[in-house]
Formats: structure tokens, sequence, C-alpha cells
């Protein structure tokens, strides 16, 4: 079984320099799973990259939660758009190959 890293909240939180209720909020709009390890709320560690984009976004544009969910949900629906958009190439291009 694969051994999971955990981060505690609190050291992000000092690291970064943000309130811990924001990455608790982050939480609670799904952006990040949030577990209970020895009584400490923490995040897995391949979660970091998100959670450091979240905070980025957050300081510099001033984004809240809210908005962040609302952003990750618009980039979730375009990536799909994209992947469809990219098979409908394909079979337009298999379609165009066997009129010639």
């Amino acid at each position: 079984m694969e051994k999971q890293n955990f981060i505690t909240i609190e050291t992000i939180c000092k690291y970064h320099n943000v309130p811990v209720a924001f990455i608790l909020s982050l939480g609670d709009f799904d952006l990040i799973e949030i577990q209970i390890i020895n009584s400490e709320p923490c995040i897995l560690q391949s979660q970091l990259v998100e959670v450091e984009k979240y905070v980025r976004l957050h300081n510099d544009l001033e984004i809240n939660s809210e908005g962040l969910s609302a952003i990750c949900h618009l980039i979730q629906r375009l990536e799909v758009m994209q992947e469809q958009i990219t098979q409908l190439k394909m079979r337009l291009e298999l379609y165009e190959d066997n009129i010639q």
C-alpha cells in the first residue's frame, strides 16, 4: 500500500501567511480534501500545488473562496469542451478522409 504524506494546514498557513479559515474554506467548497490526522486538519502532499495556486490567486488578485470555486468549475467545463472539440475534429477528419 502506498504511503501518503500529509501536511498540516497550520504549516501551510504559516509558510504562506494566510489565515487557517481560508484554507478550511477551500475544503468547504470541495477545492481540496481536508483530513484529520492526529486531531489536526491536514491535506495530502499531492494537493500542495493546488493549494499554492489558490493562495496566489487569493493574495495577488484578492479572489475569495467562492470566486475560486467558480473559476475552477469554469476551467473544468472548458477542459471538457476542449476534449469534445478535439474528438469532433478527429471524427470530422475521418469523415473527410473517407469522402476523398
